[in-house]
Protein backbone atom coordinates (compact mmCIF):
# COMPACT_ATOMS: atom_id res chain seq x y z
CA UNK A 1 0.00 0.00 0.00
CA UNK A 2 1.01 3.60 -0.46
CA UNK A 3 0.77 6.02 2.48
CA UNK A 4 1.19 9.79 2.58
CA UNK A 5 4.02 10.83 4.86
CA UNK A 6 4.60 14.32 6.24
CA UNK A 7 8.26 15.23 6.87
CA UNK A 8 9.41 18.26 8.82
CA UNK A 9 12.98 19.36 9.36
CA UNK A 10 13.85 20.71 12.82
CA UNK A 11 16.29 23.56 12.25
CA UNK A 12 17.47 23.50 15.89
CA UNK A 13 18.37 19.81 16.11
CA UNK A 14 18.79 18.99 12.43
CA UNK A 15 16.53 15.95 12.87
CA UNK A 16 13.53 15.05 10.74
CA UNK A 17 10.05 14.29 12.09
CA UNK A 18 7.73 12.02 10.11
CA UNK A 19 4.10 11.04 10.48
CA UNK A 20 1.28 9.46 8.53
CA UNK A 21 -1.90 11.60 8.57
CA UNK A 22 -4.17 8.61 7.89
CA UNK A 23 -2.86 6.66 10.91
CA UNK A 24 -3.42 8.72 14.08
CA UNK A 25 -0.46 8.56 16.43
CA UNK A 26 1.81 6.89 13.87
CA UNK A 27 4.93 9.04 14.10
CA UNK A 28 8.67 8.67 13.97
CA UNK A 29 11.86 10.64 13.42
CA UNK A 30 15.42 10.35 12.19
CA UNK A 31 18.70 12.19 11.91
CA UNK A 32 18.28 12.42 8.12
CA UNK A 33 15.31 12.42 5.76
CA UNK A 34 16.25 8.88 4.71
CA UNK A 35 16.41 7.72 8.34
CA UNK A 36 13.02 9.31 9.06
CA UNK A 37 11.47 7.56 6.04
CA UNK A 38 12.94 4.20 7.05
CA UNK A 39 11.71 4.70 10.61
CA UNK A 40 8.18 5.75 9.63
CA UNK A 41 7.96 2.74 7.30
CA UNK A 42 8.73 0.50 10.30
CA UNK A 43 6.27 2.45 12.47
CA UNK A 44 3.50 1.91 9.89
CA UNK A 45 4.25 -1.83 9.73
CA UNK A 46 4.00 -2.06 13.52
CA UNK A 47 0.87 0.13 13.62
CA UNK A 48 -0.90 -2.17 11.14
CA UNK A 49 0.22 -5.42 12.75
CA UNK A 50 -2.82 -7.28 14.12
CA UNK A 51 -3.15 -7.57 17.89
CA UNK A 52 -4.05 -10.87 19.54
CA UNK A 53 -7.78 -11.27 20.06
CA UNK A 54 -9.73 -13.00 22.79
CA UNK A 55 -12.87 -14.25 21.10
CA UNK A 56 -16.08 -15.68 22.45
CA UNK A 57 -16.66 -19.40 21.81
CA UNK A 58 -18.02 -19.90 18.31
CA UNK A 59 -16.67 -16.59 16.99
CA UNK A 60 -15.24 -16.73 13.50
CA UNK A 61 -12.36 -14.66 12.13
CA UNK A 62 -11.78 -13.84 8.48
CA UNK A 63 -9.27 -11.68 6.59
CA UNK A 64 -10.07 -9.23 3.82
CA UNK A 65 -7.76 -7.72 1.25
CA UNK A 66 -8.09 -3.94 0.95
Amino acid sequence: MHWRIVLEHDLETGDWAAWCPELPGCTSAGESETDALDNIREAIELYLEPSPLELAPGAITREVLV
